[in-house]
């Protein structure tokens, strides 16, 4: 699968899930800024900076998304493999810095 149709299948699952995958530039916010998740009035919101690489935005989606429980949700099998490894390297990598900040609870 190609990384454009991967992060399109990426953000079609996070809708799925009802959160709102947006990007937005960050160059001149004035301040260090993250993609990450939010919520806005009550709208669950994933905002990934638009001038990352095609890479980059399916690494921040895919991280994002394996922390999700998803056995009862169809995911194309290409994709699922991609959340597996994604959970598996989270595991392994436990306590490095991430490349996304996480939603609490």
């Amino acid at each position: 699968m190609k990384l454009e149709q991967l992060y399109n299948s990426l953000k079609e699952l996070s809708e799925k899930l009802g959160i709102t995958v947006l990007e937005q530039s960050f160059k001149n916010t004035g301040i260090k800024v993250k993609s990450g998740f939010c919520k806005v009035k009550g709208q669950q919101m994933l905002i990934v900076d638009k001038h990352k690489s095609i890479y980059s935005k399916v690494d921040i989606l895919a991280s994002f998304l394996s922390d999700f429980t998803l056995e009862d949700v169809y995911i194309v099998p290409a994709v699922r493999d991609v959340l597996d490894r994604h959970k598996t390297k989270i595991k392994k990598d436990a306590g490095a810095d991430d490349s996304i900040q996480k939603p609490e609870g």
